[in-house]
């Protein structure tokens, strides 16, 4: 019996510290937001009115701690892992055409359109660039899901190009200070970007694009032991090249088609100014030779080849018009890539040019000779290094599409 107390009290004692342990990990932030509307061309300023918006938030953290040995952690100075929650009160954003021989057929209305209120879930990596004393000066990066009370439609929101769906993309993009206030407190502010947008899936999708200044209070019991932490040198990291092969599965709607029903049909055809699309497939496939030089980074090059189902409705469209001209489902590109990783988690970054790419007369307008690409990926170790993340493919920062992509990797050298 007293061997069986002594167990159970030796049992309790472990939980007990391993639970403090985890609180000393545990942080949080609460913070609130005055922003405005950023436009982002002279089509967007010709109809965006009222820009005033309000976002308050919460997030809870996580860091390591230095007796955790952590190498990732070393080399990016103790930086915290975060899950947040925001809201957004966007009522003083407000849309509205005026009388424009370029609006077409689209008709004027006497009622400003508004951007509705946003509730954001995201995930955040927030870097230490500068301790000093009991200041702090941190860069954050942030991407979830936003969830849109308030959306395109014909009847009250029909000037807002903004936003056309209810479930948007967010990614978000911040500068901060703290000063501690003691031990585990501190008074934290700056400056904050955030964009939410439907990343092609719907239209209109011009997105929306708010900045501002914050203010908050964080709760960080780690802050003390990383502040007064003994610098180690976690292993050196040993170089090595690898060959990354990727298949993407995405999916896009017509920029074509949304211009078609909003300046060029006819008010009394149901299709007038419709916020109702298709979804088309798109495909991709990349072949990337990369070198990783450090625990934290790889760089390289590679192949993309892509493959869009859509290209026969473009044709179609653009004979309408009048454009007679080649078009091909495929398109094929060559793009510079980098890589950021921590642990299992790494953002892909990649700027490419096209080799070859016929699209059509509104590519020709609307798209750069360059595509940019942006994805969030996660690694699973025991398969192989097999990753699987969403990406979203842009032409200068304007959504082309978004995909899951499936990746795997074959090292090259040792």
């Amino acid at each position: 019996m007293m061997a069986l107390l002594s167990a159970t009290g030796s049992l309790s004692v472990m939980a007990a510290e391993r639970g403090d342990t985890l609180r000393r990990h545990v942080g949080f932030t609460v913070f609130a937001q005055p922003a405005w509307q950023i436009a982002m061309d002279e089509y967007e300023r010709s109809w965006l009115r009222g820009k005033q918006s309000f976002v308050a938030g919460a997030e809870l953290h996580y860091s390591a701690l230095p007796q955790d040995s952590d190498a990732f952690a070393e080399d990016y100075n103790y930086p915290t892992l975060s899950v947040g929650l925001s809201y957004s009160l966007n009522h003083g954003v407000t849309m509205r055409r005026t009388e424009n021989p370029a609006w077409g057929m689209a008709e004027m209305v006497d009622y400003d359109s508004r951007l509705g209120n946003a509730l954001t879930l995201y995930g955040a990596f927030s870097r230490p660039l500068l301790r000093r004393g009991r200041w702090q000066l941190d860069y954050a990066l942030k991407a979830g899901v936003g969830y849109n009370s308030h959306y395109y439609n014909k009847t009250d929101a029909i000037d807002n190009e903004l936003i056309g769906s209810a479930f948007t993309i967010y990614f978000g993009a911040g500068l901060t200070v703290d000063y501690q206030l003691s031990d585990n407190w501190a008074l934290t502010g700056g400056l904050l970007y955030g964009h939410h947008s439907n990343g092609a899936l719907a239209r209109p999708n011009k997105g929306e694009n708010h900045f501002g200044p914050f203010l908050g209070l964080r709760y960080a019991p780690y802050d003390k032991a990383v502040r007064h932490r003994q610098h180690w040198k976690p292993q050196p990291f040993d170089k090595y090249w690898y060959a990354m092969l990727r298949l993407g599965l995405g999916g896009k709607t017509l920029n074509e088609d949304f211009q078609l029903t909003q300046f060029y049909t006819d008010p009394s055809d149901p299709d007038y100014r419709t916020g109702d699309f298709r979804l088309y497939a798109a495909y991709s496939l990349q072949a990337d030779v990369m070198c990783r030089y450090a625990r934290r980074w790889a760089s390289g090059i590679g192949l993309d080849v892509f493959y869009g189902t859509y290209d026969k409705r473009v044709a179609e469209l653009d004979e309408a018009a009048g454009f007679y001209e080649r078009h091909s489902p495929w398109s094929v590109g060559i793009a510079a890539r980098h890589e950021v990783y921590y642990h299992n988690l790494s953002l892909d970054m990649a700027l490419g040019v096209y080799l070859y790419r016929h699209m059509g007369a509104n590519a020709r307008e609307v798209e750069q000779p360059y595509y940019e690409r942006i994805g969030i990926f996660y690694t699973f170790p025991r398969l192989g290094g097999l990753r699987i993340g969403g990406s979203v493919k842009a032409h200068r920062t304007k959504a082309d599409l978004t995909e899951l992509i499936v990746a795997l990797p074959f090292r090259l050298t040792k």
